[in-house]
Protein backbone atom coordinates (compact mmCIF):
# COMPACT_ATOMS: atom_id res chain seq x y z
CA UNK A 1 0.00 0.00 0.00
CA UNK A 2 1.13 3.68 -0.82
CA UNK A 3 0.83 6.29 1.86
CA UNK A 4 0.82 9.52 -0.62
CA UNK A 5 2.40 12.53 1.09
CA UNK A 6 2.59 15.91 -1.00
CA UNK A 7 4.64 18.30 1.56
CA UNK A 8 4.20 21.30 -1.10
CA UNK A 9 2.02 22.50 -3.32
CA UNK A 10 2.59 20.59 -6.80
CA UNK A 11 4.80 22.41 -9.49
CA UNK A 12 2.04 23.87 -12.22
CA UNK A 13 3.98 22.06 -14.62
CA UNK A 14 3.63 19.05 -12.31
CA UNK A 15 0.12 17.72 -14.13
CA UNK A 16 -0.12 14.20 -12.20
CA UNK A 17 -2.73 14.19 -9.71
CA UNK A 18 -2.83 11.98 -6.74
CA UNK A 19 -5.08 9.05 -8.47
CA UNK A 20 -2.76 9.60 -11.34
CA UNK A 21 0.10 8.71 -8.86
CA UNK A 22 -1.72 5.71 -7.23
CA UNK A 23 -2.57 4.40 -10.78
CA UNK A 24 1.62 4.16 -11.44
CA UNK A 25 1.74 2.93 -8.50
CA UNK A 26 -0.44 0.08 -8.52
CA UNK A 27 1.14 -0.44 -11.72
CA UNK A 28 4.68 -0.29 -10.69
CA UNK A 29 3.48 -2.83 -7.67
CA UNK A 30 1.96 -5.07 -9.93
CA UNK A 31 5.22 -5.35 -12.16
CA UNK A 32 7.27 -5.75 -9.15
CA UNK A 33 5.96 -8.36 -6.94
CA UNK A 34 5.22 -5.45 -4.23
CA UNK A 35 1.32 -5.36 -3.59
CA UNK A 36 2.11 -6.63 -0.50
CA UNK A 37 4.25 -4.01 0.86
CA UNK A 38 4.22 -0.84 2.19
CA UNK A 39 5.36 2.19 1.04
CA UNK A 40 5.61 5.99 1.25
CA UNK A 41 6.40 8.64 -1.45
CA UNK A 42 6.82 12.11 -0.64
CA UNK A 43 6.63 15.00 -3.21
CA UNK A 44 8.86 17.97 -2.68
CA UNK A 45 10.17 21.02 -4.10
CA UNK A 46 13.71 21.50 -5.03
CA UNK A 47 14.44 23.33 -2.16
CA UNK A 48 13.92 20.34 0.18
CA UNK A 49 15.00 17.70 -2.70
CA UNK A 50 18.48 19.85 -2.59
CA UNK A 51 18.39 19.29 1.56
CA UNK A 52 17.58 16.08 1.39
CA UNK A 53 20.05 14.91 -0.78
CA UNK A 54 23.07 16.73 0.85
CA UNK A 55 22.40 15.41 4.17
CA UNK A 56 21.58 11.97 2.94
CA UNK A 57 23.73 11.60 -0.36
CA UNK A 58 26.47 14.11 0.35
CA UNK A 59 25.53 15.56 -2.67
CA UNK A 60 24.76 19.00 -3.50
CA UNK A 61 21.62 20.21 -5.29
CA UNK A 62 18.06 19.17 -5.46
CA UNK A 63 18.04 15.76 -7.51
CA UNK A 64 14.69 13.48 -9.26
CA UNK A 65 14.55 10.73 -6.78
CA UNK A 66 15.66 10.02 -3.35
CA UNK A 67 15.21 5.84 -1.90
CA UNK A 68 15.29 5.76 1.53
CA UNK A 69 14.64 1.78 2.19
CA UNK A 70 12.87 0.30 5.47
CA UNK A 71 13.90 -1.36 7.74
CA UNK A 72 10.58 -3.09 9.16
CA UNK A 73 9.03 -6.48 7.83
CA UNK A 74 6.43 -5.28 5.59
CA UNK A 75 7.86 -1.56 5.43
CA UNK A 76 9.80 -1.50 1.92
CA UNK A 77 10.64 2.37 1.99
CA UNK A 78 10.39 5.83 1.33
CA UNK A 79 10.57 7.61 -1.68
CA UNK A 80 11.24 11.21 -1.92
CA UNK A 81 10.35 12.77 -5.58
CA UNK A 82 11.22 16.44 -6.69
CA UNK A 83 7.96 17.71 -8.15
CA UNK A 84 10.13 20.45 -10.16
CA UNK A 85 12.86 18.44 -11.27
CA UNK A 86 10.53 16.37 -12.39
CA UNK A 87 9.13 18.83 -14.34
CA UNK A 88 12.34 20.27 -15.49
CA UNK A 89 13.48 17.19 -16.48
CA UNK A 90 10.54 15.79 -18.66
CA UNK A 91 11.07 18.38 -20.80
CA UNK A 92 14.78 19.05 -21.42
CA UNK A 93 14.17 14.84 -22.39
CA UNK A 94 11.39 16.07 -24.41
CA UNK A 95 9.65 12.99 -22.46
CA UNK A 96 5.96 12.09 -21.39
CA UNK A 97 5.09 13.83 -17.84
CA UNK A 98 3.24 10.43 -17.20
CA UNK A 99 6.06 7.84 -18.67
CA UNK A 100 9.01 9.82 -16.83
CA UNK A 101 7.31 9.33 -13.54
CA UNK A 102 6.93 5.64 -14.14
CA UNK A 103 10.60 5.93 -14.90
CA UNK A 104 11.55 7.56 -12.26
CA UNK A 105 9.44 5.72 -9.70
CA UNK A 106 10.07 2.46 -10.67
CA UNK A 107 13.88 3.56 -10.93
CA UNK A 108 13.49 4.48 -7.29
CA UNK A 109 11.41 1.22 -6.71
CA UNK A 110 14.41 -0.86 -7.94
CA UNK A 111 16.92 0.98 -5.09
CA UNK A 112 14.45 0.08 -2.72
CA UNK A 113 14.81 -3.84 -3.96
CA UNK A 114 17.94 -3.71 -3.40
CA UNK A 115 19.33 -2.72 -7.06
CA UNK A 116 22.13 -0.58 -7.71
CA UNK A 117 23.06 1.11 -11.01
CA UNK A 118 23.51 -0.77 -13.96
CA UNK A 119 22.11 -2.65 -17.02
CA UNK A 120 20.22 -5.20 -14.96
CA UNK A 121 18.21 -1.80 -13.48
CA UNK A 122 18.00 -0.09 -16.66
CA UNK A 123 16.52 -3.22 -18.18
CA UNK A 124 13.91 -3.50 -15.24
CA UNK A 125 13.41 0.16 -15.61
CA UNK A 126 12.16 -0.13 -18.77
CA UNK A 127 10.17 -3.31 -18.53
CA UNK A 128 8.56 -1.19 -15.92
CA UNK A 129 7.89 1.71 -18.28
CA UNK A 130 5.88 -0.91 -20.62
CA UNK A 131 4.11 -2.34 -18.66
CA UNK A 132 2.22 0.61 -17.29
CA UNK A 133 2.93 3.01 -20.34
CA UNK A 134 0.19 4.82 -21.79
CA UNK A 135 -1.59 3.70 -24.98
CA UNK A 136 -0.19 5.85 -27.92
CA UNK A 137 -3.72 7.56 -28.02
CA UNK A 138 -3.51 8.65 -24.75
CA UNK A 139 0.20 9.68 -24.40
CA UNK A 140 -0.34 11.85 -27.94
CA UNK A 141 -2.85 13.80 -26.36
CA UNK A 142 -0.63 14.25 -23.06
CA UNK A 143 2.08 15.22 -25.02
CA UNK A 144 0.31 17.47 -27.84
CA UNK A 145 -2.96 18.20 -25.70
CA UNK A 146 -4.43 21.39 -28.24
CA UNK A 147 -4.43 19.26 -31.17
Amino acid sequence: MLHLDQAVPVDPRFPLSGPELMEIFEGLAATFGLDEWQISLRIVDDREMAELNERFMGCLGPTNVLSFPGGEEDWLGDLVLSAETLARESWLYNQDTHEYTVRLLAHGLLHLMGHDHGQEMDALTELAVASVRLDAEESFRRLFPSV
